[in-house]
């Protein structure tokens, strides 16, 4: 990835107040780039976007609601993007079972007024629009799903996303067609990323959270589905996926980048949710943890993997860091901010510093 790409770009970033879009924000910033972001207020309290003050980092920002189609347009056309980062959503399988509209209408309605909006700015740019490794229909497959899998979701959350997918296929194919390209000028892509951990993640039912809360509190912590088998990641891995993708844009518009694209972690290192605890609490140095599994839950898939080959081959993309430093940085993050008072823009930064000598 050419960094320099990013220096002096102007980026339109819907949910720059979320978990992904507070790390995607600061490390737009240390590009070089000039970020406008997009967002409700923080989903959560604490938040990275407050701890780290994101605020702080933006060339501007919109406190609206992703439906609201007038604010939105007028934001991206006052904004004046080359690069679109559409990251705003209802992002829980849990909470979608608890409100299953909302879901729908921010996570596939949402995306709409995103692709009316790049419309009606009536300007050349690379929008990439982020779904979900969930947006697959889970055959609980033992081989990654690769990127011309079908879409489909057992869950709320999951069919949002798959539902997101084909809408965004949709509009590629009827407004933003590539071999079109030297008309609107538009390449539209979308990324699924796998499941994501690392510091500043604040939402409830989240492994991650769920685990600091009970090591800070001295509990047990309770693990709901210790074998269930996810593409872990550090926030990090998919990031860099975006950005890689984004500066192919940039460099050389071309129509095969509009498409679907997969960022997870290699074939085979996939792990169990078990697995992940006992490396977290290792990581923290203390605590426990306890199977909470039971008959009568919510469903979720028991397995789950991604086919990166494509990234590869096209992109010269590649995950990282190991399960271990994934894991390490992701406790030491924790501590860091809970037990010692550190400041949380301070942390992000030499993450993403030590990353990206890695690139």
């Amino acid at each position: 990835m050419k960094v320099s790409l990013f220096e002096g770009r102007r980026v339109f970033l819907t949910g720059h107040t979320g978990f992904k879009g507070s790390w995607l924000a600061l490390w737009l910033h240390r590009l070089g780039a000039k970020v406008y972001g997009y967002s409700l207020p923080p989903p959560t309290d604490p938040s990275n976007y407050i701890l780290a003050d994101i605020h702080g980092v933006l060339a501007g920002e919109t406190i609206a609601d992703i439906l609201d189609r007038g604010q939105l347009a007028d934001a991206m056309v006052a904004s004046e993007p080359e690069i679109v980062f559409h990251l705003a959503a209802q992002p829980l399988v849990r909470d979608s079972y608890a409100a299953p509209y909302d879901t729908f209408e921010t996570n596939v309605m949402g995306t709409a007024s995103l692709l009316d909006a790049v419309g009606k700015y009536k300007r050349p740019c690379a929008v990439i629009c982020v779904t979900t490794d969930k947006c697959y229909e889970n055959r609980e497959q033992v081989w990654g799903y690769r990127e011309c899998d079908p879409m489909g979701g057992h869950d709320p959350y999951s069919a949002s996303k798959g539902a997101a997918e084909i809408l965004i296929a949709s509009y590629r194919r009827s407004f933003f067609h590539p071999g079109r390209l030297a008309e609107h000028g538009v390449q539209l892509a979308s990324a699924r990323a796998g499941n994501v951990i690392g510091g500043g993640d604040w939402a409830r039912d989240r492994i991650m959270t769920d685990m600091v809360a009970a090591l800070v509190a001295g509990r047990p912590v309770s693990v709901r589905n210790p074998s269930a088998v996810r593409p872990w990641q550090h926030v990090l891995e998919p990031l860099s996926g975006y950005l890689t993708l984004a500066a192919a844009m940039l460099e050389t518009p071309d129509p095969k980048w509009c498409d679907g694209w997969n960022f997870g972690p290699v074939s085979g290192t996939e792990f169990p949710v078990g697995r992940l605890a006992d490396a977290f609490v290792r990581a923290w140095g203390e605590g426990s943890w306890e199977d909470l599994s039971a008959p009568g839950q919510p469903h979720e898939a028991s397995i789950l993997r991604l086919s990166i080959e494509k990234a590869g081959w096209e992109l010269g993309w590649r995950p990282r860091w190991t399960c271990g430093e994934m894991v390490a940085r992701t406790a030491q993050w924790y501590k860091a901010v809970l037990r010692e008072g550190c400041d949380a823009r301070t942390l992000c930064e030499a993450d993403i510093e030590a990353y990206g000598d890695l690139i």
